[in-house]
């Protein structure tokens, strides 16, 4: 019998697969997708730099960064999860297959928000601050918002949890073997390092609470009429 966090991480997994069909069916709309989403990940590279260069904090940057948010396309990797939740509620405790369920719900709404925003963008001109703010005002999805930075705490706070349990960290030791010759390879890649990057922390209060202060601040600023709440991501930038 499923448990909970099975179930979650099922109906997230149906959710990404929708996503992943429709940018499979439209080349325009992956190419799209792709470009919001480096602009977005130069942001949030922007706003994290201190973090970023702490050794403490260094390699959870790049798990929120790039494992749960980024460019690219994700759908190998949740084909993957798909297969491999009947291995992983066998070896796993079901409130383990809640957080991986919740970081897929991040990921999955980061992704939909982003469909959404395109709606009110130029598809043609350059990404700037100011139109970027024009269209996450015109988007008008406070709850949505505030649920992004909700997984950010809870997908954070229950990682921070799990790591500190030894029966949690050699069950997922275990799985590695099976996932390797299942061919999930890269599946087991992604989880350790979300259990690496928070047992490196040695606890994520300040992490976390640093992340809900800034994200906040920035979507309050945005929807209060703000054209420049931060600088813009492409100064500097290589271009891609």
């Amino acid at each position: 019998m499923s448990g909970p966090g099975e179930t979650a991480l099922l109906r997230q997994l149906q959710r990404a697969r929708a996503l992943h069909d429709e940018r499979v069916a439209s080349p325009t709309l992956a190419c799209a997708l792709d470009r919001i989403a480096r602009w977005q990940s130069r942001r949030l590279k922007q706003t994290y730099a201190d973090l970023a260069r702490s050794p403490r904090y260094a390699a959870a940057v790049a798990f929120f960064g790039t494992d749960l948010y980024g460019p690219g396309d994700f759908s190998r990797r949740d084909a993957d999860l798909a297969r491999v939740v009947p291995l992983m509620s066998k070896m796993l405790p079901d409130g383990v297959l809640a957080t991986v369920a919740s970081a897929m719900e991040l990921s999955v709404l980061s992704h939909e928000l982003d469909r959404a925003l395109l709606k009110h963008l130029d598809a043609v001109a350059p990404l700037s601050v100011a139109s970027y703010c024009d269209a996450y005002r015109a988007l008008d999805d406070r709850a949505s918002r505030r649920r992004q930075i909700e997984l950010i705490m809870s997908v954070g706070h229950t990682l921070d949890r799990f790591v500190a349990k030894p029966l949690v960290r050699a069950a997922l030791v275990a799985m590695r073997k099976p996932a390797q010759v299942a061919g999930f390879g890269a599946l087991q890649d992604f989880l350790e390092r979300g259990f690496t990057a928070f047992r490196t922390m040695h606890g994520a209060d300040e992490f976390l609470a640093i992340i809900d202060a800034r994200e906040t601040a920035l979507m309050e600023a945005i929807l209060a009429g703000s054209c420049a709440p931060f600088p813009d991501p492409e100064a500097g930038a290589t271009p891609s």
